[in-house]
């Protein structure tokens, strides 16, 4: 049997444009502590266009877990940014919570 990962590359495969597809190899990268891939997975997500509002998020939790606060608090700014221009204010307000926590202008 494959792994989760061989299935959603071979999805990935015959739709490579897929975004929820491409978030979901991010986050099976991220789960199998490939952090550096995820967050760059991550990252090409917060370049697409629209920017995938939930790739900020993630992004920046990942980033938190490795102690790079500083640039998980600027992937929150930029997806606050993005959640609001796109109408997705559920996704601001818990992003805003979450840089609140981290304290947003750090030590």
């Amino acid at each position: 049997m494959s792994s989760r990962l061989e299935r959603i590359e071979a999805m990935l495969a015959d739709e490579p444009d897929d975004v929820f597809l491409r978030y979901s190899l991010a986050m099976e990268l991220a789960k199998l502590g490939r952090h550096e891939e995820s967050l760059q997975k991550l990252s090409d997500l917060t370049l697409h266009t629209p920017p995938y509002v939930p790739a900020f998020f993630m992004a920046a939790q990942q980033l938190v877990d490795l102690e790079e606060v500083s640039q998980a608090r600027a992937f929150l700014r930029d997806g606050i940014e993005q959640a609001c221009e796109q109408g997705e204010l559920h996704a601001a307000a818990e992003m805003r919570e979450y840089l609140a926590m981290l304290g947003e202008y750090g030590e």
